[in-house]
């Protein structure tokens, strides 16, 4: 193996550089972001990479447990980033939108998953379901969002690497303001006029409407989403509850003989995602969003008398919450 080579000290204008210590004058929230094989700004004498970058990347890169965790409807966002194909909802900024931006909108996709696009007309759709740079992603819409509303009219907008300290939705939007998500068939929301579109575009919408899978969410519980797929029907519903009191609420349920939806439905699991639980029924083939709400909104009541119960597990709620445990799975 090569032996390391000294670090050259460049630049030795001042005791402090190529010492190791930064000048005192030089606070950390001042030090820009430069390459990474460029000299640190700090003054060390050490690679960006290896300073300060160091710490930079990884307060990008640590993962946000809950990142719509403070926004209104936050297991709707949930759901939209991971549930539901097409769907959008209005969104309503803190600051007065810049002249010529009438409205913005979020999108579970967009085309090409463009991570926003502003349109000929000014509007600005928001992509949700996209890959992210960072572990926040909150902070990765906000800085998509805020390029957005500044790009010109016709374009897409790219992502980019976002820095530690920039905004986040829950900085950029009204939170005071609701969320309501509109659920669509299809992807003809990506158009402002579907009907006078080239024939490209139109055979791109068939494959997406193809794949897309019947979703509906119902109206009397909060952001449960019935779905249809080609062996049978689910309800997959996305809770605000601490992980641990919602398991040991599940388990009461599900030892009583209580956990169901009804005849021939049951409770097979659940898995996580962006820090809350997700519930989820399989339901018989001929059971329709309709059909499930009246079941939802019972076990909704049953499911409040046993949460927060101090009361300890029953040897067969213990089994229960092993059962229901064993059958999580992890998406974010």
């Amino acid at each position: 193996m090569a032996k390391k080579r000294p670090q050259t000290k460049a630049g030795k204008s001042s005791s402090a550089r190529g010492s190791g210590v930064r000048p005192a004058a030089v606070a950390d929230a001042d030090i820009p972001v430069v390459g990474a094989r460029e000299p640190c700004p700090c003054g060390s004498g050490r690679r960006y990479k290896a300073c300060h970058g160091r710490a930079a990347a990884q307060a990008v890169t640590e993962l946000v447990q809950r990142p719509f965790e403070g926004l209104p409807g936050e297991c709707d966002w949930v759901a939209l980033r991971e549930l539901v194909p097409a769907a959008t909802a209005e969104l309503r900024l803190k600051e007065p939108l810049p002249d010529g931006v009438p409205s913005v909108t979020l999108a579970t996709v967009l085309p090409m998953a463009w991570p926003a696009l502003r349109r000929d007309t000014g509007t600005v759709l928001l992509g949700l379901q996209n890959d992210t740079a960072s572990g926040d992603i909150s902070r990765d819409l906000a800085d998509v969002l805020g390029r957005a509303l500044t790009a010109t009219p016709g374009s897409p907008v790219a992502a980019e690497r976002v820095t530690a300290g920039g905004p986040r939705l829950q900085d950029l939007l009204d939170t005071g303001a609701p969320f309501t998500p509109v659920i669509h068939d299809g992807f003809e929301f990506w158009l402002e006029d579907a009907s006078n579109t080239t024939p490209e575009v139109a055979a791109s919408l068939e494959r997406a409407n193809e794949a897309a899978i019947p979703t509906v969410r119902l109206s009397g519980v909060e952001a449960a989403y019935w779905c249809e797929t080609p062996e049978k029907n689910h309800l997959r519903w996305v809770m605000p509850h601490s992980e641990e009191e919602l398991l040991d609420a599940l388990a009461r349920l599900h030892a009583a003989g209580t956990s169901s939806l009804g005849e021939g439905t049951r409770l097979v699991g659940s898995f996580r995602a962006h820090g809350l639980l997700v519930p989820v029924w399989d339901l018989p083939r001929g059971m329709s969003a309709d059909d499930t709400e009246k079941p939802a909104a019972a076990f909704a009541e049953r499911l409040g008398e046993v949460l927060g119960s101090e009361a300890p597990l029953t040897p067969e709620e213990r089994r229960a919450r092993g059962g229901l445990t064993n059958r999580q799975v992890t998406l974010s």
